[in-house]
């Protein structure tokens, strides 16, 4: 119990001591530390707190970003390569097969080029359609079309490029 008593009088006197001043006087359980000075008290001198400063905060590296496994293979498979879209307006389904997966968290998309003409919106999913308005200003007025994709980056530098795949427009017709 005395032991105990000994360490909090020396956790105050340490802790007030840079503080204020503190007195020590004697009663029957033992020395009393006090800030108020009381008849026989006497001031004790204490030597300044061992005080340090707090470590500096240095920055952690960065980590490095993290590496994605690299593109294994891209595929398109609809529109068929020599098959034939039904369309009159030009709009059609692209459904392409990707290993592994797409990475967009890192910026990655899909760029398509139809006939020579690489469209403007870059696509986040493996299936999607070409619509109306991409087909009017890329495609070619014939019969026959090429549509290619490539993963790229954030940068639009192509990581992968599918094969391209040649395909039909077949529009329906009126006969009279």
């Amino acid at each position: 119990m005395r032991r105990q008593h000994l360490a909090l009088a020396g956790l105050l006197i340490a802790t007030l001591a840079a503080a204020q001043p503190v007195y020590e006087s004697r009663d029957r359980s033992g020395p009393v530390f006090s800030d108020m000075p009381t008849t026989g008290a006497r001031e004790m001198h204490l030597p300044p707190a061992n005080v340090m400063d707090p470590p500096v905060a240095t920055p952690l590296p960065a980590p490095p970003p993290a590496t994605a496994p690299a593109y294994a293979g891209l595929q398109i498979m609809q529109p068929e390569d020599d098959g034939t879209v039904h369309s009159n307006t030009g709009q059609f389904s692209i459904a392409l097969t990707l290993e592994p997966p797409l990475q967009i968290e890192r910026g990655d998309a899909i760029a398509v080029r139809l006939d020579g003409t690489v469209l403007a919106d870059k696509r986040t999913t493996l299936q999607f359609d070409v619509t109306a308005d991409e087909w009017q200003m890329a495609a070619r007025d014939q019969v026959e079309h090429t549509v290619e994709v490539a993963v790229v980056d954030r940068s639009g530098n192509a990581l992968l490029v599918a094969a391209p795949v040649r395909f039909y427009v077949h529009r329906a017709s009126r006969r009279n």
